[in-house]
């Protein structure tokens, strides 16, 4: 991989390596754009095959962020990190407490949170070596964990859309597969059932799967066949690039509204794909936005859940139909409707900063 070349594609401002010998640490920090505010993002432990591989993660996750910031209508840029790690063997507070120097030695440029395979616990262990952290404990002033304010903006951006394809806005009896029950899953699948949907679930932690199906009645079918269950709404919540060239000619539902990051491999092929089979498409980093949503708060002072959970309601809710309303009117993806509007914030954004620096 030629570093440079790929950052001049992305429009990333900046990639930091961080490597401690003593800890083992090996991280990568990536800015892709600080024009409405200074980047968040949170971190993620993963034990990448590659270096390769943990690259073009954190870049693309980077720059995600700087569109799920700007179309959520909050004053922040994009960043995202990852440590490359066995996240059930090398997790350490001396881990974490290294990766906090790095993220202190940018001085607020970038701000860290936790995300897939990390914790509040980890981000106080964070916390202990920089300010530059969200999601942390609320008995430190921190908003504690955000995945309910995240599942909680899925949830409105997954009934707009059903709404937007069928006219209808309640969800009893509608068929929801959930694919992966993470913290943000999991409460998904708790605010859909007290909807009354039905659900169908799957995930390779057994334990998780089972916990669904016995507090809220889920039909479990195994990992390899969710993609072909039939469904109204299929909701992708684990790893992104799920929706690609061999699992959406297998989709049998009406909708894809999830909580990943990246569900599509291809933004303009596979998103032209479901469109092409009449398959509805929520944006990924539009209805996920919750999270971001409720940190933003944090940093601002506000801890409140219940402000955050209003905020992600209504600015997900409404901006989800702002986005099908463009889509239909310029014959666009609703994916590629959510960039223009992010993008032209983004746009506004650097305009207003080249005035008043001119």
């Amino acid at each position: 991989m030629s570093i440079f070349k790929t950052l001049e594609k992305t429009d990333h401002e900046e990639v930091i390596f961080c490597h401690d010998k003593a800890t083992g640490l090996k991280a990568i920090i990536g800015i892709h754009n600080t024009k409405l505010g200074p980047a968040l993002g949170g971190c993620r432990i993963l034990p990448y095959a590659t270096e390769e591989e943990a690259i073009t993660d954190v870049l693309r996750l980077s720059r995600g962020m700087s569109y799920k910031s700007a179309i959520a209508g909050i004053n922040l840029g994009g960043g995202k990190s990852v440590i490359i790690a066995d996240p059930k063997t090398q997790k350490t507070e001396a881990l974490f407490r290294a990766f906090g120097k790095f993220v202190e030695t940018l001085k607020g440029r970038y701000y860290t949170a936790e995300d897939v395979n990390t914790s509040v616990e980890d981000m106080d262990f964070v916390r202990m070596e920089t300010k530059y952290v969200t999601g942390i404990d609320k008995a430190l002033g921190g908003s504690g964990d955000p995945s309910p304010i995240t599942a909680w903006g899925v949830f409105w951006g997954l009934k707009a859309a059903w709404e937007r394809k069928t006219g209808r806005k309640e969800l009893e009896g509608v068929r929801v597969s959930v694919q992966g029950i993470g913290h943000v899953g999991y409460c998904l699948c708790k605010f859909l059932h007290e909807e009354g949907a039905k659900l169908i679930v799957c995930d390779m932690n057994t334990a998780a799967t089972e916990r669904v199906k016995e507090e809220f009645g889920a039909h479990v079918v195994h990992v390899n066949d969710i993609y072909d269950v039939e469904c109204d709404i299929y909701s992708p919540c684990a790893l992104g690039a799920t929706l690609n060239e061999l699992t959406i000619p297998k989709l049998k539902c009406k909708v894809v509204a999830g909580a990943a990051n990246n569900q599509l491999k291809e933004e303009v092929s596979d998103g032209s794909a479901l469109q092409e089979r009449g398959i509805l498409y929520a944006p990924d980093y539009l209805i996920n936005s919750g999270g971001v949503i409720s940190v933003y708060n944090e940093l601002n002072g506000i801890t409140a859940t219940e402000y955050s959970m209003n905020m992600a309601q209504r600015r997900i809710y409404g901006t989800t139909h702002r986005v099908f309303d463009k889509s239909e009117k310029e014959n666009i993806t609703p994916h590629m409707a959510a960039n223009k509007i992010a993008e032209e914030r983004m746009t506004m954004a650097a305009n207003i900063q080249t005035i008043y620096t001119a």
